[in-house]
Parts: structure tokens; sequence; C-alpha cells
């Protein structure tokens, strides 16, 4: 069902600097410059067409700042936006765009609008290990439009404990799930290797992926010197790399403008739903480790404002910083395990790249890719900010969408999921407990290095605690499964808390 205002992207491009020495490197502004006008080329368009641009969306960057992104990518295309948007931080934000421009498009607010990002943290860190100053633009007058949000992901409690970074958190997860599905250590290794295998084969098709190497499972699997743990049960193969240069853009439009512009509706690529939805906020209060009710409420309001149903998707790119983050949006869309359908058009993050804030980006202009060479096909994304906490999902297809694009308040369905119980929590844990769920930090060596518990008190309140630093202690934790083993809690003295396995 179409009308002039039915939204639709007409274009994307992509791009991954490889092999340039920091010297000869594209900066950000740069390689956002030479995608946006790839997204043009690949509508059928002049680039000069970019300069009638009402809306340009910037997505956050991590590796280079610019004091007004948006405004000095404007003046390179020749555009004068009314809306010059830079993004909040999460690897949500590009569909959660996506999302809002279709909003906006539909209303009549937007009429032509480019989203784009790059990331450039191989050239920026292999510059600073040279001790060379890179001569990249740092300015771009006024202050650009925000979108989305700004809220660190984790507490200052939590951070106390070593959950600062993805490598540390993510773990917490997938050891959860191995406990929740009943499987041994090593058939639960096994089968990470087999899912991220199955990534990685992907990645090696996609000329855009960062690495072109197909690895097997059992590569992927078995730890060794190069493939060392980083946070168990991941080793480094297994974790979204983030030192890439890539950049990617997309074009969007109504079917009027579209037409207007001569694009041939062989290019148009619909949005046929899209949701956003958050997860209670800190890692510390989740209602439990191996689920998200968040992505299954937002998974079943995007395909019903779709008028689909999961089954009758074609392709997917399911959000991958880690495994567990597939596995999580897996079973919360209702995908069996045993799915035959890829869960990637790309490779994902451990494979493909994951560049900060703008993987999905990415996502998106492939996924474009797949449905064209498909007409008819449709498919679905996924986007994951923080911790599995903030998402988003949209789902796309190459004839109108069966529904006009209309979405519900998502603030309805944020406060269903904000009311929903969850344990307690307390600081200053003191007594018996057991462990919920855990990690165990590895150094660069791959020695063990700190062990993190997330564990209940007897009375079922949650706490957070690290272990001894006893190497013995540690390696029982890698070696043998530690979910629901006991012991004692107490402050340690420093802010932290300690947990004494029995």
């Amino acid at each position: 069902m179409t009308d002039d205002r039915t939204p639709v992207l007409i274009g994307a491009g992509q791009l991954t600097q490889r092999d340039v020495e920091p010297g000869d490197a594209r900066e950000p502004l740069a390689m956002m410059d030479e995608v946006a006008r790839r997204a043009a080329a690949d509508a059928g368009l002049n680039a000069r067409v970019l300069t009638h641009l009402d809306t340009i969306a910037v997505v956050s960057m991590l590796s280079w700042h610019y004091a007004n992104a948006p405004a000095l990518l404007a003046a390179r295309l020749g555009a004068t936006p009314a809306h010059a948007i830079y993004t909040g931080v999460g690897g949500n934000t590009p569909q959660a765009v996506v999302n809002h421009f279709a909003d906006r498009i539909a209303a009549g607010e937007m009429r032509f609008a480019l989203l784009t990002g790059a990331e450039v943290v191989r050239t920026v860190m292999r510059a600073q290990r040279a001790g060379m100053q890179l001569p990249w633009t740092t300015g771009g007058d006024g202050t650009p439009e925000p979108f989305g949000d700004k809220k660190m992901g984790t507490s200052d409690h939590e951070m106390s404990h070593g959950l600062q970074l993805p490598t540390s958190v993510y773990p917490l997860f997938e050891n959860a799930l191995r406990h929740q599905q009943g499987l041994t250590l090593t058939a639960h290794r096994e089968g990470l290797g087999a899912l991220c295998g199955r990534f990685s084969a992907v990645a090696a098709r996609n000329p855009n992926a960062w690495f072109r190497h197909e690895r097997s499972a059992t590569e992927i699997a078995t730890v060794t010197a190069e493939n060392r743990y980083i946070g168990f049960p991941y080793p480094k193969y297994m974790n979204a790399i983030i030192e890439v240069d890539q950049a990617a853009a997309v074009l969007m439009t109504s079917v009027a403008h579209a037409r207007a512009l001569g694009v041939p509706p062989s290019r148009w690529v619909y949005p046929w739903g899209g949701a956003d939805a958050h997860d209670l906020w800190f890692v510390s209060d989740r209602i439990d480790y191996h689920s998200s009710p968040a992505i299954r409420l937002a998974g079943q309001r995007a395909l019903a404002m779709a008028g689909t149903s999961i089954d009758r998707i074609d392709h997917f790119d399911l959000y991958s910083c880690f495994p567990c983050a597939v596995q999580i949006a897996r079973a919360m869309l209702g995908i069996a395990a045993d799915d035959p359908r890829p869960l990637t058009v790309t490779g994902g993050l451990p494979y493909h790249g994951g560049p900060g804030n703008n993987y999905v980006t990415h996502s998106i202009a492939a996924m474009m890719d797949t449905l064209r060479a498909a007409p008819g096909s449709t498919g679905l994304v996924t986007g994951l900010g923080w911790y599995v906490t903030k998402h988003a999902i949209g789902i796309y297809g190459t004839e109108a969408p069966p529904r006009p694009w209309r979405r519900a308040d998502p603030a309805v369905d944020q406060a269903e999921l904000d009311r929903m119980p969850h344990p307690a929590f307390v600081t200053d844990p003191q007594g018996r407990g057991s462990i919920e769920t855990y990690t165990v930090l590895h150094g660069r060596e791959g020695n063990p290095v700190r062990g993190i518990i997330v564990g209940r008190l007897e009375d079922g309140r949650r706490f957070l605690a690290n272990t001894p630093d006893d190497a013995a202690v540690l390696d029982s934790l890698v070696t043998r499964e530690g979910v629901g083993r006991t012991g004692r809690v107490a402050p340690h003295g420093d802010g932290t808390n300690r947990f004494d396995l029995d």
C-alpha cells in the first residue's frame, strides 16, 4: 500500500579503507562524503542531487571529534539542510534514525534525508603508536541537532567491579545462556564456534568486510596464543573488531520525491515496520541474563506493523557484537535455533567489522543489496546499544508495504517494560550466596586476571562481587561450570565486594 508520503530508501554506499598508511588515510569527513556520493550513484542519481538534502544525520563517532560533523559534511556536499543531526551513542542508533526518518517522511515533515557515519579506529591507533599527528579537520560552526540519549550504560558500582567494557559485560550473558540451555562447557564452546563460523563465511564473501578470510568453527572455538581468552567464555575471534576504518550511508525519501528524482522503482527498498525499546537500564537490574523483554516486545510490534510474521522473513541481520547478542535476539524474535536461514547479510561485527555506533548503517546498506537481488523478499535488521540495553528493529521489503507506515507510540511499550519486576539489588552484601552468572577476564598473555560475579544472597537479593586474585580460583571458573556454585560475600573495604567460593 503506497501513497505519495510512503517512505522509501533509494540508495546506499559503503567504504572499507584497509592497507593504507596513516598519512595517506582519509579522515571520517572525507569517507562520509564518499559514501554519500556512492549512495546517490546507487540510486542512479548524479551527486549534485545531494545539494537538495533537507536532513543530514551523522552517527556519533568514537575515533575522531568534529565540533559539528553534519554541518561540515553539508558544506562538502553543497547542501543547506534544515536539520543537521548528530546522534548519541549506541549500536541501535542507525536503525532508530531510519525509524524516525520514516515517521517524519510519512508525516510530510521531511523530504530527502541522508544517514551516514564513519570510524577510523585503525588509522588513529596506528598513528598514535607511530607518534604521528593526523592533520585532519576538527571544527564545524554551530551546534548540531541531537538525536538519542547520552546516558551512560553502566553505574559507578558496576564499573568499580570491572564492568567497564563490552568485553567484560557480554560474557555474563553468555555464561548465563549456557547454564539456561543446560550445556556442558565443551558443547557450549563447540556451538559458539559453529554459530560464529557461519558468520565468518558470510564475511568472506562480502567485499566490504574487514576480514575476507573464512575461519572455521574449530579455529574460532579453539583457544590458542593468537586466539586467547578475552573474557571467558569468549576467545578473541568471537569478539567484535572495532579497530577498522569503515563508512556507510543511506538515502531516504518519499515515494513522490523518488519519482520526481527519477529513481527507478527497482532501486526502492521500503521500510515495512519498525520499533524501538530498551530493557531495564543497568545490567545489575535485569530480570535475568538470558532474555530481553525489550527485543521480544519490539519484534512483536515491528512485525505486527509490517503485517507479517517471523516465519515469513527471508533475510536477517541480527546485531552480533558477541554471540550472546545473536542468540538472545534469535530466541526473543521466535527464530528456532536450527532455523536454516542465515542470521547475517554482512558477516557480523567480529568479521565484517564493528565500526563503533555505525555498524547497523552497513547492515541496512547490505540488506538493501540483498533484497534488490531477490525482488519480493523481506528482511529484518536489529540494532543494539550498550549491553543488551537499547534496541531498534526494522523490517524491509522491495514491494510496497501491506500497511501504511504508522508507528504506535513507543512510550506505551516502554512504560510496560519499565514496570517489569526484577530482583532487588544490594551494594553491600554480607553472607552466603551463589553465582547467578560470571566471567573471568584475561590479560594479553592469556592469563586470568579478574573474576566478576553476579550473585544472589540466600534471600534472593542480587549483588556484584569480584573473586580473590588467585590463579587457582580463576582457573576453576574457566575449567568447570561456575553458575550455581556457592560461597560467602562481604564488602572488601574499597567500594567493591569479594566473593569467596566454597
